[in-house]
């Protein structure tokens, strides 16, 4: 899916305090929609057609942080036969140091990566403080530091099969040979959400099967993110204490087999992958 475009010029308003956003993670398995969840939601939030500069909410992915590689990786990668779905293969230590300037109000600097050529280009995109800010990636949850950043976590959890029709539609789109994209799935792509990504469900403050056709869950979502931009939520963080003492919870059912419309309930597992590369 297309990458979210971000502001690339000038800057936002002097007069403006720089807010200290709210950061939501969002994972789940290559082609589960996450992207697509993310701009469902800006759009609900009427985000969508507003200018860079002034948006309230952003979208950043973990895709722009992946490493550069060496020229026999670079080979490699071109033959479908590199590991784009291994935590390795991403750049975790500028990952967080641009997740915690975000964090801090700060304006900063984002690579660029072309999944063509398998290389970071020059430019960078300017990303400017905002509101809301949405991180989405495979293993955005993997890395402790940058999970415990979140203040809100959300898992996509999509059909397997689904995901690999949609992957498969989509590298051939990109130029790629269906025998390579099949290899490269069950090669790597598919063990390492096995391996990485699947376990981070745990983590995830609230699971929304079937991505973006569950608009029951984007909805709900949708409404605390308005809550938290109209200045009704104030305390964010995880386990903060509200004025009488009790730990804050956010008003979003935990992921449990009751709450059906949100968790995954009883489905089985999902067995499958990671990345648009």
């Amino acid at each position: 899916s297309a990458r979210p475009a971000m502001a690339s010029a000038g800057g936002p308003d002097p007069e403006r305090p720089h807010p200290k956003p709210f950061l939501i993670g969002v994972s789940g398995g290559t082609a589960s929609g996450k992207s697509t969840v993310c701009e469902k939601i800006m759009e609900l939030l009427g985000q969508n057609e507003v200018e860079q500069r002034q948006r309230k909410v952003l979208i950043l992915s973990q895709d722009s942080f992946y490493k550069v590689l060496t020229a026999e990786q670079q080979a490699k990668a071109l033959k479908g036969q590199y590991n784009f779905d291994h935590p390795d293969a991403f750049d975790n230590d500028l990952m967080h140091s641009t997740l915690k300037n975000i964090v801090d109000g700060k304006t900063v600097e984002v690579p660029t990566y072309d999944f063509v050529t398998h290389s970071r280009l020059a430019e960078t995109t300017v990303v400017y403080p905002a509101d809301v800010v949405l991180f989405e990636g495979i293993l955005v949850f993997y890395n402790q530091d940058i999970r415990d950043m979140f203040h809100l976590r959300l898992f996509v959890d999509t059909d397997s099969d689904v995901r690999l029709s949609r992957r498969v539609l989509r590298d051939m789109k990109r130029g790629r040979d269906l025998e390579q994209i099949l290899t490269q799935y069950t090669t790597f792509v598919k063990p390492a959400f096995e391996e990485f990504c699947l376990p981070t469900k745990k983590y995830a403050d609230v699971i929304i099967p079937r991505g973006v056709d569950n608009m029951v869950a984007i909805n709900l979502i949708v409404q605390h993110i308005q809550d938290i931009l109209n200045g009704d939520i104030c305390k964010w963080q995880r386990g903060a204490m509200n004025g009488h003492g009790r730990t804050y919870k956010r008003p979003f059912p935990e992921p449990t087999e009751s709450s059906s419309v949100l968790a995954a309930g009883k489905r089985s597992h999902l067995e499958s992958s990671s990345r648009p590369h």
